[in-house]
């Protein structure tokens, strides 16, 4: 018992040196050098024009981004649980997709398909001349939100499947011999089910849409216009100057507040989930 006492000590001891030296502590490092020329340099750093436009694409692809991937999430999920068809097997592979791919290749695959030797590009450019619109993918702020709902794909669907197929298909097929309609069946008995799993894979989703660099980086041109907050501060810190790096970790804080938030809300969630299971 002494020895199982010891060996659970050292473990504790060896997982908090790990997270302090490899998480905390760079994450801390990035608040102390972003206030490293004192508060006014701080907000006049997160105010430029540049760091508000990121900020607005970064928003804007950010929601785009959930809101398609929950409505994926939960048509994929229900889908391959709920029901049995051909192809089954290979719809849930290729939810899978974006955790094998590197995100630069997702990018590049958008480059060659919308870009100007891409086989989508003469029916945009149709598009553009038939209706008169100036309609653009690659560089701009479209490719960046399909560059960002590419990477995401998989988040929803694929903490919603486990609890699905946990759940069974017992009270759904009771309710449809009663009568009840598909929306009423998902609404009344599915997503009570579900929505823990489901708010979980949305913060998921939205942490991992707010720090995408590799594909939105191959698909956005311009600072200023189709730059995100991660590409604002790649740029800012390329920069070289002693203020364009501590601005650039003034930015960088940013994320690491909203970071910080997602995880308290992603403990909530998992800490209320426990308490309804205990019930």
């Amino acid at each position: 018992m002494q020895n199982n006492k010891g060996v659970k000590i050292v473990l504790i001891a060896i997982s908090v040196l790990f997270v302090f030296f490899l998480l905390v502590l760079p994450l801390i490092s990035v608040i102390v050098n972003s206030l490293k020329k004192g508060f006014s340099f701080y907000l006049e750093s997160v105010s430029t024009e540049y760091v508000t436009s990121a900020l607005v694409v970064t928003l804007i692809a950010t929601i785009i981004t959930v809101v398609v991937n929950t409505f994926f999430g939960l048509v994929a999920s229900w889908a391959v649980t709920k029901f049995t068809f051909k192809g089954k097997q290979v719809l849930a592979t290729l939810i899978d997709i974006p955790f094998s791919i590197s995100p630069v290749i997702a990018g590049l695959s958008y480059i060659m398909m919308f870009g100007r030797l891409g086989w989508a590009n003469p029916i945009i450019e149709g598009i553009n001349q038939a209706l008169g619109t100036d309609i653009k993918i690659v560089f701009a702020v479209p490719g960046v939100v399909l560059a960002t709902i590419f990477v995401t794909f998989p988040f929803v669907s694929r903490e919603l499947i486990p609890v699905l197929n946990a759940q069974g298909t017992d009270e759904e097929e009771a309710a449809a011999l009663m009568g009840a309609g598909g929306f009423t069946i998902f609404r009344r008995i599915t997503l009570p089910h579900i929505k823990w799993a489901l708010l979980y894979g949305i913060i998921l989703c939205t942490a991992r849409a707010l720090g995408e660099f590799g594909a939105v980086n191959a698909l956005s041109k311009t600072r200023g216009k189709t730059f995100t907050l991660p590409l604002e501060i790649d740029a800012l810190y390329l920069s070289g100057s002693a203020d364009s790096i501590t601005a650039s970790f003034a930015v960088s804080s940013i994320l690491v507040i909203i970071a910080v938030v997602i995880l308290i809300l992603k403990n909530i969630l998992e800490y209320r989930a426990k308490q309804v299971k205990g019930e």
